[in-house]
């Protein structure tokens, strides 16, 4: 069946699948829920096929994060490699309104960055927006859905274990500036090497705090 298609109503369903009414209409929920078909209501409604896209993947992801079922150290070790692989593919497939744009967000980080603690926020936002126009840059839909979810939802680990001030800021921007110019020079190993390197830094700020929060614990049952 092809996005758009009806499936036959739930009388000859029944009768070809060989299967009670309410099993029939529990495999009809199911799908609904995983966005394979809707239910139309009034003349002509019924189970239609719906087109499949990537939102069914990142809304299962984001949900995966965000109830926070993967550790912090899975977290880290997914973002060092995937975001190591798409800077790579940036390097090997940057066009000159690319490398145009990242310089334009480097310059509103910057201006984040230089305007003290009480930027934080407006930063991240903008340190985002980079990582994802990395990964628009790869032409990959899945890099693309895969690295918007992820970022759109690590805020509750943002929340819980980062701690960023003004240099903190400072040392992740020399750090984009050190990618977009390994990406501008087609230098794919080092646009890796060097991305790898920034989710690396970054993670180590949250797992510093997070050991520090785990020891405060500690001494305090004791």
């Amino acid at each position: 069946l092809s996005a758009g298609d009806r499936l036959p109503p739930e009388r000859e369903l029944k009768e070809t699948l060989k299967t009670s009414r309410s099993t029939l209409r529990e495999a009809l929920r199911v799908l609904e829920q995983k966005g394979l078909i809707e239910m139309r209501l009034g003349m002509g409604g019924g189970a239609v096929v719906r087109s499949v896209s990537t939102k069914q993947v990142s809304q299962s992801l984001g949900l995966l994060i965000r109830s926070q079922k993967v550790s912090l150290e899975q977290l880290a070790e997914f973002r060092e490699r995937f975001e190591g692989d798409i800077a790579a593919l940036a390097a090997s497939r940057a066009k000159g309104r690319d490398t145009t744009r990242l310089h334009a967000l480097l310059d509103q980080a910057k201006s984040h960055a230089e305007g003290g603690d009480d930027q934080i926020e407006h930063f991240l936002a903008v340190d985002k927006e980079i990582h994802l126009y990395f990964a628009r840059m790869t032409d990959n839909p899945i890099y693309i859905t895969i690295l918007k979810t992820v970022h759109q939802n690590i805020n509750q680990y943002f929340k819980k274990y980062l701690m960023m001030a003004t240099r903190e800021m400072k040392q992740n921007l020399a750090d984009l500036y050190s990618v977009v110019e390994a990406i501008e020079k087609g230098d794919q190993e080092g646009a890796r090497r060097l991305a790898q390197a920034h989710v690396r830094r970054f993670n180590a700020n949250m797992e510093r705090h997070r050991r520090g929060e785990m020891t405060d614990v500690g001494v305090g049952t004791q």
